[in-house]
């Protein structure tokens, strides 16, 4: 690897910190950059993922002072011309030297970069493992313990313990550090996406819990008191004033999912059912309303309304 491709990078830049920042400072921007870029946000944008990339690689070095040290010297060096530019190979003939480097930092070449980048010429980490987990609607908001079991690695199968965080969204992938491949520096890192399975009844938006309320054609004209499960298990009432047309949503405040980012509500939209057969004193009663509200038109601008 052409050795400008190591010391040519702005670190500081790349993370949009000044040199005289602290840690603290460094830590973060970095975490305001990681939220902003996270390829779960950015949704496949290649252009980003690679900033991703670069800039969790500066922050892998601006974050560890030993790794900061060596960059900030070899970075000066080379500004200031103790270091050839143009790209020169290390041990090439003409090139900048790995005996040079271990003049100027007290180590090689190959050891330096190493550590510092992660570039093939150091010792490196296992390679990162992925699998996929399947769990229940109810589990993805509360949160629950898994056993997962990973391929045989040197002939005898790997099972690991793992908790899945609350309020967790279908397709997302939790970080295991240090549960990947074996590797000379190290064990890599394990990614866990998780697939949540469709509730017959609920569904999420964002914090919310949404459900739809079936109810008859009565409650919502004459107005209805109906009790409503949750699912944490317990019910609340709620309240249908007269008149309610079906589709109107409904608010239970505090009733959604709960995480460190707050707590969202429930939202009950109201669909009216329609039986399916009517006969006897029911048709007979259906008849004689229909009759006494014949004066009433839903549709009366309908028209109107379209051609507009």
């Amino acid at each position: 690897m052409a050795a400008k491709d190591l010391y040519e990078k702005d670190l500081y830049a790349i993370l949009g910190v000044k040199k005289s920042d602290d840690n603290a400072a460094v830590k973060k921007q970095y975490r305001k950059l990681a939220r902003e870029l996270h390829p779960d946000k950015t949704k496949g944008d290649k252009k980003l993922e690679e900033r991703f990339k670069s800039v969790s690689e500066a922050y892998e070095v601006l974050s560890d002072g030993k790794k900061r040290a060596e960059y900030d010297e070899m970075r000066d060096a080379f500004k200031g011309g103790r270091i050839p530019q143009g790209g020169a190979n290390f041990g090439g003939t003409g090139g900048f030297q790995g005996g040079d480097f271990s003049d100027l930092f007290g180590g090689s070449s190959q050891d330096i970069f190493g550590t510092i980048f992660g570039a093939g010429r150091g010792p490196r980490k296992g390679p990162d493992l992925a699998v996929s987990t399947t769990i229940s609607f109810r589990d993805s908001i509360f949160g629950t313990e898994l056993d997962l079991k990973l391929a045989p690695q040197g002939g005898k199968t790997n099972s690991i313990t793992t908790r899945i965080p609350a309020g967790i969204t279908d397709g997302a992938k939790v970080k295991l550090r240090g549960r990947g491949g074996q590797g000379p520096a190290g064990p890599g890192d394990l990614f866990v996406t998780v697939n949540v399975i469709k509730h017959p009844v609920f569904s999420r938006n964002e914090l919310n819990l949404l459900m739809a309320l079936p109810v008859t054609f009565t409650e919502v004209a004459l107005g209805a008191d109906i009790k409503v499960p949750t699912l944490d298990g317990d019910e609340v009432t709620v309240r249908i004033a007269p008149g309610t047309p079906s589709g109107r949503t409904l608010r239970i405040k505090s009733r959604g999912i709960k995480s460190v980012h707050g707590t969202g509500d429930l939202l009950i939209t109201v669909e009216v059912q329609v039986p399916q057969r009517l006969d006897g004193r029911a048709k007979e009663a259906l008849e004689t309303f229909a009759d006494a509200t014949k004066e009433f038109d839903p549709r009366s601008d309908l028209a109107q309304k379209a051609r507009a």
